[in-house]
């Protein structure tokens, strides 16, 4: 299944970082943080102006991105888990 964004969204797919266990302590899912680096899948066309004009997003599909720990809406598509953000809850593009 595909899917394309609308308006000013994204869509991200959060990155796990690398769990690190030292001395057999096991740390439970519902403990860990939420990963804050995501690599954007696909974008919508952009926002629109008052005027009716489209305003193209900063980010493109492929980028690495920073974002908030709780931000967007969690989706599961074909099995994969997915979010959709808005443009504003991206903190910055990682090169």
């Amino acid at each position: 299944m595909k899917v394309s964004p609308l308006g000013d969204r994204i869509l991200i797919k959060r990155i796990d970082e690398v769990e690190q266990v030292s001395g057999g302590i096991i740390i439970p899912d519902t403990a860990k943080e939420k990963p804050q680096q995501a690599d954007v899948v696909a974008v919508g066309p952009g926002r629109r102006t008052d005027d009716g004009e489209v305003v193209a997003l900063d980010v493109k599909p492929g980028q690495r991105i920073l974002i908030g720990k709780y931000a967007g809406n969690e989706i599961e598509i074909d099995g994969e888990e997915l979010v959709i953000v808005n443009e504003g809850d991206v903190l910055g593009i990682l090169e």
